[in-house]
């Protein structure tokens, strides 16, 4: 099985490292361009960059495309899908709006200024979140700040949206995938003393679910239907031996960026770079 994640910058770990813990053996392509950060909030911008990123990951014939960028998914996801499926299933990250309500909140939910009191989301919660109490917060230069590993940024931004982050709130959104690799600092900084532990959800776990779920489905309908009876995920790392690592930085193999091994998930991941053993 082989699953390739794109990105802007370094917020695709999340994903990257969730694939590696449920499947060892699972060989990952991971594509960004870090030098055209931040894409911004221009449809037009933002689907011809997520689109290059996504054919240099495609050229490594994968198994899916899972879309690891908020931002990618809302301006670029059509055009990624009439491009490339249905040779290539393409998956999208959605915040966890839905499950965030389930909870009853009071939610928060942290994403990037040009996110945070767009249509898209507004119209997420107004379909998924009606009746629940939520807060947009907004979090200037934290992707940035995640992206370059700057320790004074990251504690500076966290702080700024904390202090919008009603003390109430029970549950946070991660709206951002380069969130998720500071995900305990953003508990710390929110969890009041005395409250019940606070909440959050982020995307990672739920789109790779999703990708190894139309894995599954395109495995069954390539085979018959006897011999494909009863397969589950662990016949794709049968023999045990961890899956090859692939970097693509605008589309030329690299090792994995400094920055990323700053944070446990790079750290997982960086095992398997072999450019980083060489």
């Amino acid at each position: 099985m082989k699953i390739a994640l794109m990105d802007s910058g370094i917020g695709l770990l999340a994903a990257a490292a969730a694939v590696r813990r449920l499947h060892p053996g699972a060989d990952l392509v991971l594509s960004s361009d870090p030098d055209t950060m931040p894409w911004g909030n221009a449809p037009e911008k933002v689907t011809g960059l997520a689109l290059a990123a996504a054919e240099a990951a495609a050229a490594h014939r994968p198994d899916a495309l899972i879309v690891a960028c908020n931002t990618a998914s809302v301006h670029a996801l059509p055009a990624l899908r009439a491009r490339l499926e249905p040779e290539l299933p393409v998956i999208g990250t959605v915040p966890a709006i839905k499950p965030a309500a389930a909870t009853g909140g009071p939610v928060a939910i942290w994403a990037t200024p040009v996110t945070t009191g767009s249509p898209y989301q507004r119209g997420l919660i107004e379909e998924f979140a009606a009746g629940v109490s939520v807060t947009e917060v907004p979090c200037p230069g934290l992707a940035d700040a995640v992206q370059r590993a700057d320790e004074e940024a990251i504690t500076r931004a966290i702080a700024a949206a904390a202090a919008l982050t009603p003390p109430d709130v029970t549950t946070v959104v991660l709206g951002c995938t380069h969130y998720e690799l500071v995900a305990e600092r953003i508990r710390a900084a929110v969890q009041q003393p005395d409250a019940k532990p606070l909440i959050l959800l982020g995307s990672a776990e739920a789109v790779v679910a999703q990708a190894l779920r139309r894995i599954r489905e395109r495995a069954i309908d390539a085979v018959d239907a006897t011999d494909a009876e009863g397969q589950t995920d662990d016949a794709y790392d049968a023999d045990g031996a961890e899956g090859t690592l692939t970097v693509l930085l605008g589309g030329r193999e690299a090792a994995l960026p400094s920055a990323a091994l700053t944070y446990a998930e790079g750290r997982l991941l960086a095992a398997s770079d072999p450019l980083l053993k060489a």
